[in-house]
Order: structure tokens, then sequence, then C-alpha cells
């Protein structure tokens, strides 16, 4: 595609982009896979008619919603063979996502997480409709399906995703504290401050993808947790520092060894503990967390 905005469908294309990549990274949570289905979204939108399309929004982001689909089956093959967890790429996102305080709580690692154990097609149901607040009529076009069946599986995703997320919105103030504490603690080696923080049946879960030491399995209990952390450490060596940041319009840290990163931590806290970590070591996760990605609720 080249840059040239002349013509209605390279406008319309531009002028959703952000948009659609946000939808395609929702659905994926890979970054590289995003921009993927965004070539294959812009080579099926440049064989459309645009004298037959009504809506130019809504056909984008049907097309997008298709290919992300395809891609999902791609990726599930893939983490089958995946060494250990596997967890959504983290992006630096500009201050206006974390402003949007719905189009932050979706995009959270934590959140994205719940995500991954939806079906493709329940995963692109809540997406579209929860996130992107889209009509089932719309949502049914997209997947091939009745509105009445379109309408059964968000039900179906809401009730799955409700039973695993937090009852309870956490304040951005809350979980920076929380990570601050962290950070303290890592650079000063003082993990047993930790306690005070997490909480008891907190669940550590770190991502390495077989590049990067990782807990092969989520690893439960503060004890256990604090214990980990203290071997990993111990293994660095090297001199270990926080850095605060925004990913996923959420607070979190960049975690650099000897300067260069070595991951990126988000925290789940509920009633003041924390009771989720997840850590992106994988270094083929870590390319967008210097430069800012630039994501659209709407």
């Amino acid at each position: 595609m080249n840059d040239h905005t002349s013509d209605p469908a390279t406008e319309a294309f531009l002028s959703h982009r952000n948009l659609l990549f946000t939808v395609a990274y929702e659905m994926l949570g890979s970054a590289a896979d995003a921009e993927d289905v965004l070539q294959e979204t812009w080579l099926r939108w440049t064989d459309v008619d645009l004298a037959q399309v009504r809506d130019r929004r809504a056909y984008l982001v049907r097309i997008t919603t298709r290919q992300a689909l395809n891609r999902l089956r791609t990726l599930k093959r893939r983490k089958e063979t995946y060494v250990g967890p596997w967890l959504p790429e983290p992006l630096l996102t500009t201050p206006d996502v974390a402003e949007d305080a719905e189009l932050a709580e979706s995009l959270s690692l934590a959140l994205l997480f719940v995500l991954e154990t939806l079906s493709p097609t329940e995963r692109a149901v809540f997406v579209l409709h929860e996130v992107f607040d889209f009509d089932y009529d719309m949502i049914a076009a997209a997947l091939g399906k009745t509105p009445a069946a379109a309408r059964q599986t968000a039900y179906r995703a809401r009730r799955h995703v409700d039973a695993r997320r937090p009852r309870t919105p956490v304040s951005a103030e809350e979980t920076r504290a929380a990570l601050d504490s962290f950070r303290s603690a890592l650079e000063t080696g003082d993990l047993r401050g930790l306690l005070d923080v997490l909480a008891p049946d907190v669940v550590f879960v770190s991502d390495g993808g077989g590049l990067r030491l990782a807990a092969l399995r989520p690893v439960v209990g503060a004890d256990r947790v604090l214990r980990y952390m203290a071997g990993s450490l111990g293994k660095a060596g090297g001199t270990l520092t926080g850095e605060a940041t925004t990913v996923n319009g959420n607070p979190a840290l960049v975690l650099r060894l000897d300067g260069g990163i070595d991951g990126v931590l988000a925290a789940r806290v509920e009633d003041g503990r924390v009771t989720r970590l997840y850590y992106v070591r994988n270094p083929e996760k870590l390319t967008r967390v210097e430069s800012e990605t630039f994501l659209a609720g709407r």
C-alpha cells in the first residue's frame, strides 16, 4: 500500500486503521499477527466495489474480523507447541488509551489472558459487542451467523469472562502503588516486604517462550511466588531496575537487567492486594514497549 490518500478506498482504510488494528489485536493478543491481518484486510478491501458499501467502517471491521478468526486458528496450533504459558504481547500505549477506562480495561493483560480461554467465535463476539459496541446484526454478518445466535454467543462469553475478572474496578493509582512496591523490592532485594502487597493465593504467570527463563506453569501462593522471584534474582547475574510505564492503557513496569529490557511486569489488584502477576520475558514480544502503538476504541 502506498502513502497516497487521494482515492476513497485508501482514505477509508487509513481513517479507520487504528480501530482495525485494535480489533485484531484484541482478538489475537499479538501485534505482529494484527499487522498481518491488516495487510490481508487491505488486499481484500481494494477488491470491494465501494458503491455497494453503505457503511465503510463496519465493512472494514467485518473483513478484519474474518481475517482475525482465520489467524486465530493458526495461533491455536502455534500455542499448542509453545513453551510455558502464553501471554499477550504488551504494547506501550498513548495517554488517551489510559484515559478511556473501558478501552484500557479491555486491553489489560489480565483481561486478554482471560479472553484466551474463550473459543475463537466467543472471543470475536465479545470483542465486537462488549468492547466496540457493535450491534448483533453487524456481528452476525461478520461471522456468518444469525443475530440470535450472535446474541447467545455473547451471553456465554460475557458470563465466562465475568466469572474470571475482578468484581470491582481498581484505580490506576492503586495498581501503580502496588507495582512501585515491586520495583523497590526488586531493586533492594528485600522481597519479604512484598508479603503486605501480595494476596495469599496470588498467581504469577511468566512467559519466556522457550527463549528466556520462565516458569513452565503458573506459580501459586505468596510464599512460592516470593521464592521463585528470589531464585530468579539470584540467577540474573546483573543489576535489575524497574521503570514505571503504561502498557495496554494500564500501569506496568519495564524491568531492565544492566540497562537492557528483561521483561514487562503487569498486575491485577483486588481489595488492595495483588492477585495476579503477569511477566512477559519472551524477547519476540518486547518489540513494542519503547515506542507507542496507536489504538482506538471507536
